[in-house]
């Protein structure tokens, strides 16, 4: 039975523990040995085998002595690497952050360790979360565990893409990742998992390295709805270090799933019908759609004008936001440093040889959009646009409870096809933008397979600090999809 403890669900490793199936220490070493097994995915940017032996050890001693235990006590995650982590090198997978071992711990991971769980590693990801394929990370891109029809390696999505994988090649039973446009749900979708990002504010920034700032939100990714709730869980709650941190308790998400759709009014934006989208897609949706209905929810029709100009809105507020962000990586303090003639040649040569391409070009783009003669015209204009997006949801969410859409427009692509192409990568977030920008929750749940065997996902979204409907939602959509895919790596 060792060999096959990785491939349980949170859930089932939770209720296994207790019942003494198995240690926390049997089960942390299950998926080591998978890790080890696949590592080609390069999936982790730095394991920490040993750390994970040491924790899971402790909760087996915790159980043992009767001792109050956590909501994932004994529980095998990943942490994406833009987490900092006391005493583990944290890279945000970029160059510039060569050597950084933090000497603090993110409250999100802190908050998973208190509660219990076993780190297994720091997940590769996009550098600086910037990017849809995870190809943009210094340490290589992560290949999905998927494959498709031609045996090419697919992307995983991104930027969580590292802790995506992780979770569809059973490497880890859950893994913590952030969303700043879509970087758990997209990546969730393209590897036939669950990917929630919770509210804005509903989990701590503190300790995260950060992209763009009033976008930013972690949250958890894994094989079940219930799973994600119990993560979630662990991983939220107000925390004064952070002033957009929310100040309210989490109430208990593991009880939501379950609660049935009976009466919820599901609403269908018409705006998310867009040109080039697969005609798959479109008949998962309407599908979804039924299987809503027939579980005794009610579908309506909304409209959400504003939301196609969401994606070119959030592309001049998160480079602006990230290039403010990124300006304290200048070579002096930490990570990594080029010398020069002049202090401005360190700056220079620091920051051209510490960030990659995808990174340098958006704190370009930032810059710009935020320079005196182009504030009014580009920024200015895109947080009006914001507030009319945000607006749009608050009227949608007067006749209904949740939305329905996809995720993505497609499904896995190829490593290496869109890289050439930023305008065909960034419209991986088409659907998955809106929400960001009006800092709701969202969650994919993974609702059937392409033509060509690959994961496509659905996506609720719902009111602000409303996890709790989304959850009960996303849970009879799960049942009813009944997916069963599994990746080709195992």
């Amino acid at each position: 039975m060792t060999s096959a403890l990785n491939h349980l669900t949170i859930a089932e490793a939770g209720e296994g523990l207790a019942k003494g199936d198995f240690t926390s220490e049997e089960l942390t070493a299950a998926c080591l040995k998978a890790m080890d097994a696949q590592r080609q995915l390069n999936a982790f940017i730095t394991e920490t085998p040993e750390l994970a032996l040491k924790r899971a050890k402790a909760s087996d001693t915790r159980r043992a002595k009767g001792q109050a235990l956590g909501a994932m006590d004994g529980i095998p995650v990943a942490v994406k690497d833009l987490f900092c982590t006391e005493g583990v090198l944290t890279t945000a997978a970029s160059h510039i952050l060569d050597g950084f071992v933090p000497t603090y711990e993110s409250t999100v991971s802190a908050n998973l360790r208190d509660a219990g769980a076993v780190m297994l590693g720091k997940t590769n990801m996009d550098e600086f979360a910037m990017g849809s394929s995870n190809e943009t990370s210094y340490y290589g891109p992560v290949l999905s565990p998927w494959k498709g029809k031609d045996g090419k390696d697919l992307a995983p999505g991104g930027s969580s893409g590292g802790s995506a994988a992780a979770v569809a090649a059973r490497l880890c039973l859950g893994a913590a990742g952030t969303d700043t446009g879509g970087s758990i749900r997209q990546p969730a979708s393209f590897c036939g998992v669950v990917g929630l990002k919770p509210t804005y504010g509903r989990c701590s920034r503190w300790g995260t390295v950060a992209f763009a700032s009033s976008l930013d939100q972690a949250g958890p990714l894994t094989r079940t709805v219930l799973d994600a709730a119990i993560m979630l869980q662990a991983m939220a709650g107000h925390d004064p270090k952070d002033s957009t941190s929310a100040p309210l308790d989490a109430p208990d998400f593991s009880k939501a799933p379950g609660a049935g759709v009976k009466g919820l009014r599901v609403g269908i934006p018409k705006e998310y019908r867009v040109d080039g989208m697969a005609g798959e897609i479109e008949d998962l949706w309407k599908k979804g759609a039924q299987w809503l209905k027939q579980a005794g929810a009610e579908i309506i029709g909304v409209s959400l004008p504003h939301s196609k100009y969401a994606l070119p809105a959030y592309y001049i507020v998160a480079p602006a936001e990230a290039s403010a962000n990124l300006a304290r990586y200048d070579g002096v303090r930490y990570g990594l440093r080029v010398e020069g003639d002049s202090l401005d040649d360190m700056y220079m040569n620091t920051r051209g040889q510490g960030f990659g391409k995808e990174v340098r070009r958006r704190v370009l783009i930032g810059a710009y959009v935020l320079s005196a003669g182009f504030y009014d015209a580009y920024y200015a204009k895109a947080q009006k646009t914001r507030t009319l997006i945000a607006r749009d949801f608050e009227r949608a969410f007067e006749s209904v409870d949740v939305l329905l859409t996809p995720t993505a427009p497609s499904a896995a692509f190829a490593i290496g096809e869109k890289m050439d192409d930023p305008i065909a990568m960034y419209l991986n977030d088409v659907f998955t933008v809106p929400a960001s920008m009006a800092g709701l929750p969202g969650i994919s749940v993974p609702a059937g397979l392409n033509g060509d065997g690959l994961p496509l996902g659905l996506q609720l979204i719902a009111k602000a600090f409303d996890e709790e409907t989304l959850l009960s939602a996303a849970q009879a959509l799960e049942t009813a999809a009944g997916f069963e895919g599994k990746a080709d790596a195992f």
